[in-house]
């Protein structure tokens, strides 16, 4: 990472969430948003990112719900239930974001992919279902359901890849849930379960890094 470590990339903090913009330096379109998992900040994706994209833009953003030492997207009631209202607010500022902060880094959304962990994936999916037509290609890493309430979207030109962990005991039952979900609404989905908890680690970097090329061939 070369003229591109995280230190080297300012914190900014005059749109709705904080953000780091980073470039490997090269001239391409490629861009990753990355949203963090629970209690940690938006450091944390970022080499997972540069192993699956050496040459894409990343905008790495950091929740708003303070937790422990960290961030998360929204609020939780118990491990695998959340604040609905919370949610809905707390994706709209993130639909307003996606949208300001390509248009200050000349990014095309429609050549990115918005790469979740955990309760970063779920803000994902919510931005999905509530306000279609941002997010292009997702990476879904450890999700689940978090709506109670979904409205009739068409996610017809919304390719997703989700990657459960088999042994993940409080986000893998649900997984399967959330792949139905989403084809139901039109999305084009390639769902895998790995020999993991709810970590991340090697697998699903190989695995990303092999989906993102077929993306980009599929363009």
């Amino acid at each position: 990472m070369t003229g591109d470590r995280i230190e080297n990339s300012p914190l900014l903090v005059d749109l709705a969430f904080p953000y780091r913009f980073m470039s490997a330096g090269k001239d391409s379109h490629e861009c990753l948003f990355l949203l963090h998992g629970s209690g940690v900040d938006e450091s944390t994706l970022v080499p997972l990112a540069r192993r699956i994209a050496p040459g894409a833009k990343l905008v790495a953003a950091r929740g708003r719900i303070p937790q422990e030492d960290g961030f998360r997207w929204f609020e939780r009631i118990s491990p695998t239930r959340f604040e609905q209202q919370n949610i809905l607010a707390e994706t709209a500022a993130f639909a307003a974001f996606a949208s300001e902060a390509a248009k200050r880094h000349g990014l095309d959304l429609g050549q990115t992919t918005f790469v979740g962990y955990s309760n970063g994936a779920n803000l994902v999916s919510s931005l999905m279902l509530l306000h279609p037509g941002i997010v292009r290609r997702a990476v879904l890493l450890r999700p689940m359901p978090v709506l109670d309430q979904v409205p009739a979207t068409d996610l017809a030109r919304t390719r997703t890849l989700i990657i459960a962990g088999a042994t993940d005991e409080t986000y893998g039952p649900f997984a399967p849930a959330l792949v139905t979900l989403l084809s139901r609404h039109g999305a084009e989905i390639d769902a895998r379960i790995i020999a993991s908890g709810h970590e991340i680690g090697d697998s699903d970097a190989a695995i990303v890094k092999q989906w993102l090329a077929g993306s980009a061939d599929v363009a």
